[in-house]
């Protein structure tokens, strides 16, 4: 996987806000949920604890901007994905544009028409009229005295700068100047220099506090803000805080009293974490975006978004993303790790929570950065993983599980596949009070006999005679044409293996994550080992893909923008995870998902997939076949073309036909003339040979859909910037 350097960044430059060092971490033992108390929305203003001072800042000042500087930066909104923070919208069309080499041919003759007219006047030709000013304001007892020769040359200097003024305006001199420097016409000037700005308006004084009565909880915010006390995760977790209060005024006491006793450190992370240990993106918590690039400056986009920022959030995020491109594209170092730690600062501001699967080694920011690292197969981790994503209904474990299983199986049925994992799941758990784990569902699957009559026994010892039927009616579809149970046996071998020896447990050995823990803003990563047990991977990582999407979609509490990214989505998308997939933009959730090519989806869920996903970003390098998929997602649009024909001018006089022959003598180019005609064609966006073969190395064509409806066409985004 690509690796790329890290910086501190708090949304604003390369140099960190100054940020406080946080509270010392929850004991090892802790739960990874949010504890009791702090509510489904995260970490709110119900924190109790100790009245302490907040802590000394972790950098020292002065090396980057200061939160109240970066407060005031003005973010303006413009079109899906801009990059707010700072943004100067551009006219929206483009203006004319002189060709330089124009521009140079008038400089040059209107030089030598003002160094004509001045030789001119300097030798007399014109006459003295020119004079006539110096005489008519200079004395006449100056003649003869070095003032009459001071004067006189100060007004041939004056004579001089008319000249240059009025010649220079004649030939753009100071276009030209512009354009060879680098400047470009009608390009987003420098921004001014933010006004200063009153109480009632300053965000960095806490107007809402102040509007709602809570003058004194503003001071002691705006303090901390001045002081350096509080960072920008700070802001934004307090300023989400004060909007649950809003919504729930029970909460104000709680709040009231936390933003009293620890000021900046208020209604922190269940985790104890105010900031990340590094980041690697510019990120603005203010408005929840992180930056992945610039618009390029060129004719493939439109005008107004040229040299613009391209930035994404929550909005964006919500219809789900889908990256193609070749290993060393760069997917993972401009767009996952960017993503990903941009949601794991917002769950440190109570906003969001997200779920990061990965292979081994993807370098996603140290451990430090997450609350729950579940490294599949290691025997080091902490956390396991709960293969029935915290359910305890046997038919919602079964049909999440036949999904993770055997969804990507043309030839096996998944009404099927989930109707024989219940039949097993239903029994045991009515027998033994949990679902089974991986051994124990392994050998129901595959029908040995020792295990299907110890749990004939125990379900007619316990009276469980509705579920004796569904166990016997498992017996007599096993071996029929079409039973799913040999396919679901054989997935389930993948992970009965000793490497995975310990892992998926359900009889409470260990600490399994569950997905049903979305409603918390948590930062979890999923390691996949991807070197030794490729197959097993691919099945978990679908597996996790099913869970989410069911999961999602019942949460109580859907405040929470919760997303899960998939660094590498290869054989884990099918027809219903898709589905899933597009229900996410209407319950507060999104998914990003990476490939290596379209290949890696089945052909037959190619339009489906497109289909389903609002963001689409194709990276340097695809194929032309990938090309086709994405020039027909993104179909055609109106454009002016400009069509030159040349025809050769034929003289008739005499003299005419001798200018002709000499310039043809000279340029080696008959005389002729253009004729130009304009018409609309209706064509691509992007061809299929211009995303194969045209979109530089570091680039990539994103196109953006916001939940809302809002989009923008196809951009070509410089991602080293």
């Amino acid at each position: 996987m690509e690796t790329d350097g890290t910086h501190d960044s708090p949304g604003t430059r390369a140099n960190p806000v100054p940020r406080p060092a946080g509270p010392p971490p929850m004991p090892s033992s802790a739960p990874f949920a949010a504890p009791a108390g702090s509510g489904p929305a995260g970490p709110g203003p119900v924190e109790s604890g100790p009245r302490v001072p907040p802590p000394a800042p972790g950098h020292a000042p002065g090396t980057g901007p200061t939160l109240r500087e970066w407060l005031h930066v003005p973010r303006v909104g413009g079109a899906p994905g801009t990059w707010a923070y700072g943004h100067v919208a551009r006219a929206p069309q483009e203006p004319e544009r002189t060709p330089v080499r124009q521009l140079v041919s008038g400089a040059l003759i209107s030089l030598l028409a003002g160094l004509l007219l001045w030789s001119l006047l300097w030798n007399g030709y014109l006459g003295g009229f020119w004079l006539w000013p110096l005489y008519m304001f200079t004395f006449d007892s100056w003649r003869g005295t070095m003032a009459s020769v001071v004067a006189a040359y100060v007004y041939y200097a004056l004579v001089v700068v008319v000249l240059l003024v009025v010649f220079g305006r004649l030939g753009r001199w100071a276009e030209l100047a512009r354009r060879v420097r680098g400047y470009r016409p009608g390009g987003a000037p420098a921004p001014p220099a933010p006004a200063p700005l009153a109480p009632e308006h300053d965000p960095a004084e806490w107007p809402e506090l102040r509007a709602a009565g809570q003058g004194e909880l503003a001071a002691r915010l705006a303090a901390e803000v001045r002081d350096g006390r509080m960072n920008d995760v700070d802001y934004a977790r307090i300023r989400r805080a004060w909007h649950s209060v809003r919504a729930d005024p029970s909460r104000l006491t709680a709040f009231t009293e936390a933003v009293r006793g620890r000021g900046a450190a208020a209604c922190v992370h269940p985790s104890g974490k105010r900031d990340l240990p590094v980041r690697a993106a510019r990120h603005d918590l203010y408005g929840r975006q992180v930056r992945l690039g610039t618009v390029l400056d060129g004719e493939r986009n439109p005008y107004p978004r040229r040299g613009t920022g391209v930035a994404l959030d929550p909005a964006l995020l919500g219809t789900s993303l889908l990256a193609v491109g070749p290993p060393g594209a760069g997917k993972t170092r401009a767009l996952v790790r960017p993503v990903v730690e941009s949601l794991a600062l917002q769950a440190l501001a109570g906003q969001a929570a997200v779920i990061a699967v990965c292979a081994a080694g993807t370098q996603l920011g140290p451990d430090d950065a997450y609350d729950v690292v579940v490294r599949i197969g290691d025997p080091a981790s902490v956390y396991d993983l709960d293969l029935y994503g915290g359910t305890t209904d046997p038919d919602e474990a079964a049909a999440v599980l036949a999904e993770g299983l055997v969804g990507d199986l043309a030839d096996t049925d998944g009404r099927r596949a989930t109707t024989a994992l219940a039949q097993l799941l239903g029994p045991f758990r009515a027998a033994h009070g949990r679902l089974p784990a991986v051994p124990e569902l392994r050998e129901l699957l595959d029908g040995e006999l020792a295990a299907l009559a110890a749990l004939r026994d125990s379900l007619d010892t316990d009276g469980h005679h509705a579920m004796r039927r569904e166990l016997d009616a498992r017996a007599r579809q096993s071996g029929a044409p079409g039973d799913p149970g040999r396919a679901l046996a054989d997935r389930v071998a993948l992970l009965d293996r000793p490497a995975f020896a310990g892992f998926f447990d359900t009889t409470g050995r260990t600490r399994p994550f569950s997905l049903r823990a979305l409603e918390h803003p948590l930062r979890v990563r999923i390691d996949l080992p991807e070197r030794g047990h490729a197959e097993a991977s691919r099945l978990l990582a679908r597996l996790v893909l099913a869970q989410f999407t069911a999961n999602a979609a019942v949460r109580s509490d859907r405040s929470l923008f919760a997303c899960l990214v998939l660094d590498d989505a290869t054989r884990t998308l099918t027809a219903e995870t898709l589905r899933g997939v597009q229900r996410l933009r209407s319950v507060n959730a999104g998914a990003v998902l990476t490939l290596r090519t379209l290949d890696d989806v089945p052909e037959a869920l190619h339009t489906a997939l497109l289909g389903a996903v609002g963001c689409r970003m194709a990276f340097s390098g695809i194929t032309t076949w990938d090309g086709k998929r994405f020039a027909e997602a993104w179909g055609t649009e109106w454009v002016e073309t400009r069509d030159v024909t040349q025809r050769t001018v034929f003289a008739d006089q005499p003299l005419t036909r001798a200018i002709h022959s000499f310039r043809k003598l000279v340029t080696g180019k008959a005389v002729t003339t253009d004729a130009v005609t304009v018409r609309k064609v209706e064509r691509e966006r992007w061809s299929a040979s211009d995303l194969a073969h045209t979109v530089p190395a570091e680039h990539a064509v994103l196109s953006l859909r916001t939940v809302g409806g809002e989009h923008a066409p196809p951009l070509l985004v410089d991602l080293r910037n």
